[in-house]
């Protein structure tokens, strides 16, 4: 068990705290210590993502366990984020919103898996890089909507609550076309890999039927 690891472990660890930040009825805070405080701890975990394959690619320490458990946090993170949106703020964050952004974690997962089976990867996109700026924005806006209308900021009111359902909806929407960026990308791949197969499965038979031509002396 190496550094970058041990950070990933840490962000499947924040898992519980932050769903047991925003849902327990035994922590209240009249003033939103509770939502800060759940924000804190969501940026705290998305900020290992990068962190711990930066210090693995770093100090060379890229290991199978490491390729294991990193996605599987950050796809865990991700759903209990907002699956617990949807119990703590169904007005803003509906099931079904929930459905397409965890669904789009699934299917990038599957279409990767698939690919790794077929020997070439899916490198990650701009658009999957930033959807995840884009999750951080939209659960912190979200969370703090649920204690403030506006948040002020130098003199001026931020229009917090209004940020958390722009930043959904964007969310919905890049979700979408970064799956359908994903897919195109995982479909050119697999139709190379076909016809490659193809093209070498006809030059074995064409050797092979060239060697049972040869006459034997």
């Amino acid at each position: 068990m190496n550094l970058p690891n041990y950070i990933t472990l840490t962000r499947i660890a924040s898992i519980p705290i932050f769903i047991w930040i925003l849902l327990s009825t035994r922590f209240t805070a009249p003033n939103g210590e509770k939502e800060l405080l759940a924000c804190l701890v969501f940026i705290l975990a998305s900020v290992t993502d990068g962190l711990d394959g930066y210090l693995a690619r770093r100090r060379q320490q890229i290991t199978t366990m490491g390729m294991l458990l990193d996605p599987l946090a950050d796809k865990l993170l991700i759903a209990a984020a907002f699956i617990t949106l949807v119990q703590f703020s169904p007005e803003t964050v509906p099931a079904w919103i929930a459905v397409v952004i965890i669904g789009r974690e699934f299917l990038v997962s599957g279409l990767r898996s698939i690919a790794a089976s077929e020997g070439f990867t899916i490198e990650a996109s701009d658009l999957g890089k930033f959807k995840m700026l884009g999750q951080i924005v939209s659960v912190v806006a979200v969370i703090l909507a649920h204690r403030w209308q506006y948040w002020p900021v130098g003199g001026f009111l931020f229009p917090v609550a209004l940020i958390a359902k722009l930043s959904i909806w964007f969310m919905v929407v890049l979700s979408l076309v970064s799956a359908a960026d994903y897919f195109i990308g995982f479909w050119k791949k697999i139709d190379r890999t076909v016809v490659k197969r193809q093209r070498r499965r006809r030059f074995v038979l064409s050797r092979r039927r060239k060697n049972n031509d040869v006459p034997v002396a």
